[in-house]
C-alpha cells in the first residue's frame, strides 16, 4: 500500500508520473525509519528503542501520514522541503499518537483519526502557507492524460483490495481482527457504489469522472477505520461506507475549487475529500460506536482524540508550512510546478519531442510557429 498504492494513485498528473513514485519511495523509506525511531522515544527499554513486528507496523502507519501531506502539496515543492516536512511531521504525529493511544486510551485500530484526518489536515495546512497566487487560475501541467489516470487506477485498486490488511493489523487477534477485515470489506463495497451513483448524477450527461473513481472508492476504507474492529455489523459498515462515498465525491466535485479559490488551499490530490472529511466522519461513527456499547471506552475520549489529532495537524502543520516557505529549501518557480524535468533526467525520443511541441502549440494558437520545426 505504501509504495505502489500512493505512489501509483499520485500518478494521475500528466508530467508528473517520476515526482510522483520516485518521490514517494524516498519519503517513504525515509520516514519509516525516523518513525521507528519517534515513536520508539516513547517505549525504551532500557534506553533502547526494542524492534519488534508490532512497532515496525506502526512506523508504517507514520509513514502513511506523509505520504497524505505529500499528496496536498504534490507538485509544488522540493525534494528538500519534502523530507523537511517529514521530519516535523512524524515528530507531531508521534506526540498525538501517543497522546490518543496511551493517555486517551481512545480506539482508533483503522487510524481514520490519527493517520487519515491528521495527515490530511495537516497536509491542508501546509499547502495554506505555501499558497501560490500564480497557480490561482491552475497550471497547464496541473491535470492528467488517458494514460496518467490509467496508471493511478494501479494505485486505487492495489489500495482497495489491501485496505482491510490495514485496518486489521495492529486488532486483537481472533474476532476483533475477522471484524475488522469484514467491516472493511463491506464499507469499501458500499463505497464503490455509492460514488459511482454520485459521480454520474453531478457530471454531464450522466459520465463517470475518473477523478472520483480513483479517489472516492476509497473513502470507505478511512471512513470506517475508527470503528473497524467493533461490533457494528456489515449493515453498520455499509451505511458509513455508503456515506462516505457520497461525501467524497461531492467534495471532490464541489469543495475543492472552493478551497482554491476562496481558502488559498490549493489540494493538488483532493486529500480532504479522500483522508480528510471521511476521516472526521470515522472519528464521529467511532463516538456514536462506543456510546451505543459497540466497544468498551468512553465516548468523550473518542471525541477528544479527534480534536487532539485536528489540533495538532492545523497547528503543526501551519508551522511547518512556515518552514518550508523559507527561501533556501529550493522551492521550484511557478512555471515548473507539476513538471518533472526540473528534478528527474527526461529521455524522450525526437519524434515523441516533437509531437509534444506540435501540441502545445496548438493548445496555444501558435499554428504559424508549427511550420519553423
Amino acid at each position: 500500500m505504501i509504495f505502489i498504492g500512493f505512489g501509483f494513485l499520485m500518478t494521475f498528473l500528466k508530467r508528473y508520473g517520476f515526482s510522483s513514485v520516485g518521490l514517494n519511495l524516498l519519503l517513504a523509506a525515509f520516514a519509516l525509519q525516523w518513525g521507528l525511531i519517534m515513536q520508539g522515544l516513547w517505549h525504551l527499554d532500557d534506553g533502547k528503542i526494542k524492534v519488534s513486528i508490532f512497532k515496525m507496523i506502526n512506523a508504517d502507519f507514520s509513514t502513511a501520514t506523509v505520504l497524505i501531506s505529500f499528496g496536498a502539496v504534490l507538485g509544488k515543492t522540493s525534494p528538500v522541503q519534502l523530507l523537511i516536512m517529514t521530519i516535523l511531521e512524524i515528530t507531531i504525529f508521534s506526540i498525538n499518537e501517543h497522546l490518543v493511544a496511551e493517555i486517551l486510551e481512545a480506539n482508533d485500530v483503522g487510524a481514520s483519526m490519527i493517520i487519515h484526518a491528521f495527515g490530511a489536515y495537516f497536509g491542508l495546512a501546509v499547502a495554506r502557507m505555501l499558497y501560490r497566487p500564480a497557480l490561482r487560475n491552475s497550471h497547464e501541467n496541473d491535470g492528467s492524460v488517458y494514460h496518467s489516470d490509467l496508471f493511478a487506477m494501479i494505485g486505487t485498486v492495489f489500495l482497495w483490495m489491501f485496505w482491510p490488511s490495514f485496518n486489521s493489523a495492529i486488532a486483537e487477534s481472533g474476532t476483533d481482527q475477522l471484524m475488522a477485515v469484514t467491516n472493511t470489506y463491506f464499507s469499501l463495497a458500499a463505497c464503490v457504489l455509492s460514488a459511482y451513483a454520485v459521480s454520474s448524477l453531478v457530471e454531464h450527461k450522466g459520465k463517470l469522472d475518473m477523478v472520483h473513481i480513483q479517489n472516492a472508492t476509497l473513502a470507505g476504507g478511512v471512513a470506517v477505520g475508527t470503528c473497524a474492529d467493533m461490533d457494528i455489523g456489515p449493515f453498520g459498515a455499509m451505511i458509513i461506507g455508503f456515506v462516505a462515498g457520497i461525501v467524497s465525491t461531492l467534495g471532490f466535485k464541489f469543495l475543492t475549487p472552493i478551497l482554491a479559490s476562496n481558502l488559498g488551499i490549493q489540494d493538488t490530490c483532493g486529500v480532504h475529500n479522500l483522508h480528510g472529511m471521511p476521516g472526521i466522519l470515522g472519528g464521529i461513527a467511532g463516538i456514536v460506536a462506543v456510546a451505543l456499547g459497540k466497544k468498551n471506552g468512553s465516548a468523550a475520549m473518542q471525541g477528544a482524540a479527534l480534536a487532539s489529532s485536528l489540533g495538532f495537524a492545523l497547528v503543526g502543520g501551519t508551522i511547518t508550512g512556515l518552514i518550508m516557505k523559507l527561501p533556501f529549501w529550493g522551492q521550484p518557480p511557478d512555471q515548473n510546478c507539476f513538471d518533472d524535468s526540473i528534478y528527474w533526467e527526461i529521455v524522450i525520443s525526437h519524434t515523441w519531442q516533437m509531437w509534444y511541441t506540435v501540441l502545445y502549440y496548438i493548445e496555444r494558437d501558435h499554428l504559424e510557429k508549427i511550420f519553423d520545426l
